[in-house]
């Protein structure tokens, strides 16, 4: 006979198995979909899946999220259960956030214990920012009215199960640039006939540095990276044409709006130097996500409650999460949940060599279902 730990791990490991990126989780969507119908949930499909899981009399409503959506990396794991899909992966932990939501339903069908409606979240592409919006837009908040919302994501390098959130902001803002510079195309031998517009470009990426070295204040935790530099040069032909392609983060919405503000500001000035045209777009696919005060708190009580190491008003965290489109909507608290500090779950995320620690799982559904219990208390309305 299996036991709960082997049912998780036989289905996170299948999840990693068929890795599909966002806004393609045909395959995954359709087993969630089957697995909380055999639970006898409620289940209703569009860009994502909801589960509803129902207990008793009380009209209380609350939402509990998983990602499904994987990478576009080529794992080089070497474990029995890797990749099926070349060029996709499961790096992030997505399919071990799917199977601790799903093993958390199934403990809670069979044993109850809370009173109201727990309304299950699964949704896709997480990785660009848009799944969370997406079923927002789908009216998924209307159609199934929560006052709370709740989302976990692994960590690795920290304990394997401990807890760790803070109220406030715990996940950075992430916007993408995109600084396009037309100049004057040459001769390698002649470059005094041109506008070279790698030149133009280098003296940019310098200059952008400074908005965080010398225009946000020491300690801000904004980050402007040029991940990208793309031109239109050969081995003798000096480029006519740039493109700088990057990423900010931040932590409020005043200092993203203020790195926008500088970037265009040293992008206009860069190229009125040179006498060339610059043109700036920049936008913003994930906001900061805040979380609330009352969520935060009812964490910290449900994992000291599941005897969880929990780890107060912890710093923020400098990635970017599309759970914050869900919490600015409603209140609601991300949390971190320790996966490991050695081998590949002590991995960072979106490494090849990552895995989700299968010792997590039936740890996660324990937390959810403390959680629930907590917040939908039997003989409370």
């Amino acid at each position: 006979m299996t036991t709960f730990q082997d049912r998780l791990t036989a289905l996170r490991r299948d999840f990693h198995r068929h890795p599909e990126l966002g806004f393609q989780e045909e395959r995954t969507r359709a087993k969630i979909a089957e697995h909380l119908r055999n639970l006898g949930l409620e289940v209703h499909e569009g860009a994502g899946v909801i589960g509803l899981l129902r207990a008793g009399g009380g009209n209380r409503a609350i939402g509990l999220r998983a990602d499904m959506d994987a990478l576009p990396i080529t794992e080089i794991s070497t474990h029995g259960y890797v990749s099926e899909t070349p060029g996709k992966m499961h790096a992030c932990g997505h399919d071990g956030h799917m199977a601790m939501l799903l093993g958390a339903a199934e403990r809670l069908v069979q044993e109850q214990g809370f009173d109201g409606t727990v309304v299950l979240i699964f949704q896709p592409n997480e990785e660009h920012g848009l799944g969370a919006q997406a079923m927002i837009a789908e009216g998924v908040l209307e159609q199934f009215p929560i006052e709370e919302v709740y989302a976990i994501h692994n960590l690795p390098g920290a304990p394997v199960g401990q807890i760790s959130t803070r109220s406030g902001q715990i996940c950075n803002s992430e916007s993408l640039f995109e600084i396009a510079i037309q100049g004057q195309g040459g001769h390698a031998s002649m470059p005094q006939a041109g506008v070279d517009a790698i030149t133009v470009g280098a003296e940019m990426v310098l200059a952008l540095q400074t908005i965080v070295a010398r225009k946000l204040a020491p300690g801000s935790g904004a980050v402007v990276s040029v991940t990208e530099f793309l031109t239109d040069g050969q081995r003798n032909v000096l480029p006519g044409h740039a493109v700088l392609k990057g990423d900010v983060r931040a932590r409020v919405p005043e200092d993203r709006e203020a790195v926008e503000r500088f970037m265009r500001q040293i992008a206009a000035g860069v190229a009125a130097a040179h006498a060339v045209e610059a043109e700036v777009s920049f936008n913003t696919e994930f906001v900061e996500t805040i979380n609330a005060d009352g969520p935060a708190e009812a964490v910290y009580r449900a994992g000291e409650a599941a005897g969880r190491e929990v780890v107060r008003n912890r710093p923020p965290m400098s990635f970017s999460e599309d759970f914050a489109h869900f919490s600015a909507a409603v209140p609601g608290c991300f949390l971190l949940l320790g996966n490991g500090e050695e081998g590949p779950c002590g991995q960072p995320l979106h490494s090849a060599d990552y895995d989700f620690n299968d010792a997590l799982l039936p740890i996660g559904a324990e937390f959810w279902v403390q959680l629930v219990r907590d917040r939908l208390p039997v003989g409370k309305d």
